[in-house]
């Protein structure tokens, strides 16, 4: 792992928020680091308020698409909320679907199967919408590159309303509204909501024509919240607001269905990281191994019984997604090993038979691995169909496009991406992928790093420093929990492997400049055990948290990563 200390903000910058807030001049450093530089920008970040989201209007198309659903509403025409298979994808369409049921009884919904439509609107979807007398199709988390099929569907009489996030391509689709704020002429304030994010605009403009404001859109921001953390967009901004009050209804009145999944897992007061590892692997479980339909039955159910019901089957595709991707990953990385690939920059893997409900998690696992830009492919029809993941700050999709020449289709964002290719082109687009990747990366990249806010001593983590750190949350890209480092550390020699497997460490560090002692906890760091064993000063990187043991509840070191005093 690589430390990277942050530099410093300007001094006269952290005196003056120092002085505005009265607060000490570490947590005056976090936030200049986050761009808080004001009493102003301090209270919008503390104090989020429904008031600060943008009106949607300023979205280029918002009118052309609250025009048309109106007048689908006032024609009694067949509506299809249509949507990806992930978490993203699903949560919008459930969004969508129970906005509009207010609005109109004519609403339906459809998520394309992962494994003979693939990623986006389909051709046998617009087939579908042409045979049920569907005249417009709200495209959801998807359709700003499906340039060709939303030709063909307006051959059919049927219009598209498109709201996605992902970057558009050299043309836009030809539909009655395009909301994508990554559009270049579109100016819309903040460019990073995920797909359910812009759906919720949607909802947003329609609701404002009925004289209401997002405050009266409350009941909707779990599933905004839900997306937001398992999509892993940005959490400042427009973002932050939405997620804020998204786990404030997570954790006092969220839906049946998101109820019945908290129900099983019996988890409460939710973070944002709870809701990306426990809410959104189970959402996702249901597209991975079943059918995506699965998750909007149980996103839109009301009643609770049948909710509880929904849960326990997708607990139980959560379950069989875990054994799933815990088998392929192993024999992705025996892969790697055979053909003695471990010093390549790039990890490209394919198995015709592997599940491709999976692929994106073993692509993930990979790179925690072998920290290197990854794509594992597997057999889709005719075609094969890979999932790809990146490195902190490299841009795999414009890694992709310069291999579009290998490449039928591919979508995506810098750090995440999915395509598809015939089978004769694997070997060549392997090869130009490894020459892109070995001319554009820094070699920096490929060694861990993590990003440290500050040099504190012990003595400073005090219950008012972590009382003021726990409303930075919620956490996210662009806000990440602060992270610090402290030197001259000893343990005390209390120091532990601990767990089934003693595979974790936990000491009790001291700094002989004072008296101040705190536990340490690091998950999956039981090598490094003898580093702070023999009364040795060592340097440490952590996170602080709370710990909970027999209802008592004090403050400890969640380490990220210990070396030695230089």
């Amino acid at each position: 792992m690589r430390w990277t200390l942050k530099p410093k903000p300007d001094k006269e910058k952290i005196e003056g928020l120092q002085k505005a807030l009265q607060v000490d001049s570490i947590t005056a450093t976090l936030l200049v680091q986050r761009g808080i530089e004001t009493y102003k920008d301090a209270k919008l970040f503390f104090r989020p308020s429904l008031k600060d989201l943008h009106d949607p209007y300023l979205m280029k198309d918002m009118d052309k698409a609250v025009a048309r659903i109106e007048q689908a509403i006032a024609n009694k025409e067949n509506i299809l909320v249509y949507g990806d298979y992930d978490v993203d994808g699903t949560t919008a369409v459930a969004l969508m679907s129970s906005y509009l049921k207010t609005k109109h009884n004519l609403i339906y919904t459809y998520i394309p199967n992962r494994y003979d439509e693939g990623y986006g609107i389909s051709y046998k979807g617009i087939n579908f919408a042409l045979e049920h007398e569907f005249s417009l199709i709200i495209a959801l988390d998807c359709g700003i590159k499906s340039v060709e099929k939303i030709a063909h569907a307006k051959t059919l009489g049927i219009d598209f309303i498109i709201c996605d996030h992902h970057r558009p391509g050299d043309t836009i689709p030809d539909a009655v509204a395009v909301l994508d704020p990554k559009q270049e002429d579109c100016e819309y304030p903040y460019k990073e909501l995920c797909g359910c994010g812009v759906g919720f605009k949607l909802i947003q403009a329609l609701a404002l024509k009925d004289g209401k404001t997002a405050k009266d859109l409350t009941e909707y921001l779990d599933l905004v919240a839900t997306a937001i953390g398992a999509d892993i967009v940005p959490i400042d901004g427009e973002n932050r607001v939405l997620a804020y009050f998204g786990l404030k209804v997570i954790n006092t009145n969220p839906r049946s269905g998101i109820k019945a999944i908290l129900d099983k897992v019996e988890k409460t007061s939710l973070t944002i990281t709870d809701v990306v590892f426990v809410i959104a692997p189970r959402i996702n479980a249901a597209g991975r191994m079943k059918h995506g339909n699965y998750a909007v039955s149980l996103l839109t159910e009301e009643e609770p019984d049948m909710a509880a019901k929904y849960a326990a089957e997708i607990n139980d595709y959560n379950l069989d997604r875990r054994e799933t991707d815990k088998q392929i990953t192993e024999e992705a990385l025996k892969q790697i090993e055979e053909h003695n690939e471990q010093d390549r920059l790039t990890t490209v893997v394919y198995h015709k038979d592997w599940h491709k409900g999976v692929i994106g998690i073993v692509a993930s696992r990979l790179t925690e691995t072998y920290y290197r830009p990854t794509l594992v492919f597997t057999k889709s029809g005719e075609k094969l169909a890979a999932s790809a993941r990146s490195v902190r700050d490299f841009d795999i999709y414009n890694a992709l496009e310069a291999c579009s020449e290998y490449i039928e289709q591919f979508g995506g964002h810098k750090y995440a991406a999915g395509l598809t290719l015939e089978e004769k082109n694997y070997e060549a687009f392997k090869q130009a992928f490894e020459a892109e990747v070995s001319r554009t990366i820094d070699r920096n990249l490929l060694i861990p790093e993590i990003k440290i806010d500050a040099k504190i001593d012990l003595k400073d983590i005090t219950p008012k420093f972590y009382r003021i750190l726990k409303q930075f949350a919620p956490f996210g890209p662009n806000n990440m929990t602060p992270v610090f480092i402290s030197e001259n550390l000893i343990d005390t020699g209390y120091g532990k492997c601990v767990g089934e497997d003693k595979t974790h460490l936990r000491l009790t560090a001291t700094q002989p400049e004072s008296s101040s002692r705190m536990v340490g906890i690091g998950f999956g760091m039981g090598d490094k055990f003898t580093m702070i064993s023999e009364v040795k000063p060592f340097r440490a990187v952590y996170s602080i948290d709370e710990n909970e043991w027999r209802g008592n509840v004090s403050l400890q070191l969640k380490l990220r990563d210990i070396k030695k005093q230089k």
